[in-house]
């Protein structure tokens, strides 16, 4: 009996581990869209490299555009780029609020690669209050909970519907996940573009 529960086990891990080899690894991108052929945006990206991204045939395009931290409220889900603190709070450098049909997505703190040593928060707000500083907001997500300080510079976004025809020659976007293929080829399911002239600040 314990010889089948071992064995069981053994399956179980090996069948784990395909799964999860079967996942393609991702690239995060930002960059400028310099070209566009059919389903392939030609960008360069933030770091000078030129690079091709196809496009899924029902891509799910979303424009980032500029709101107030006004607009982040008790219950709010959002997502905050950041630089840890000496006193263990985090500096927001960005703050993008998500739309309630996003409730949830990526949550949790985890690295991030805005900058060296930067990180990402996607939390609900539990609680914001006013300081000499700047907001002070604490939010919460399902493993802990981090208080975060928004100076009155920080960026501000939302994401906003939008459609194919904004993927054109100019705009500036943020890939968060495309996904790269045994071929070399990147994929994107999701592009978010920045409305009116602006780089998504995350």
């Amino acid at each position: 009996m314990r010889k089948n529960s071992l064995l069981l086990a053994l399956l179980a891990v090996a069948f784990v581990s395909t799964a999860s080899a079967q996942q393609p690894p991702t690239v995060r991108i930002r960059g400028t869209i310099e070209a566009v052929d059919g389903p392939t945006l030609s960008i360069k990206s933030r770091d000078g490299s030129d690079m091709k991204v196809r496009v899924t045939d029902n891509v799910a395009v979303f424009g980032v555009t500029k709101t107030s931290l006004s607009e982040i409220k008790e219950g709010s889900y959002i997502g905050v780029t950041a630089m840890p603190e000496p006193d263990g709070t985090q500096k927001a450098i960005a703050v993008h609020i998500f739309p309630e049909n996003q409730r949830g997505a990526a949550e949790g703190f985890r690295p991030w690669d805005l900058r060296a040593n930067s990180t990402m928060t996607n939390a609900t707000v539990a609680e914001t209050v006013a300081g000499v500083n700047g907001q002070s907001i604490l939010v919460k997500y399902k493993d802990g909970e981090k208080k975060v300080v928004v100076p009155p510079e920080t960026p501000i976004v939302t994401f906003v519907p939008g459609d194919k025809s904004e993927l054109k020659v100019g705009a500036k976007i943020i890939i968060f996940g495309a996904a790269k293929k045994e071929d070399g080829t990147l994929e994107a399911a999701r592009v978010n573009v920045g409305r009116d002239g602006i780089s998504p600040p995350m």
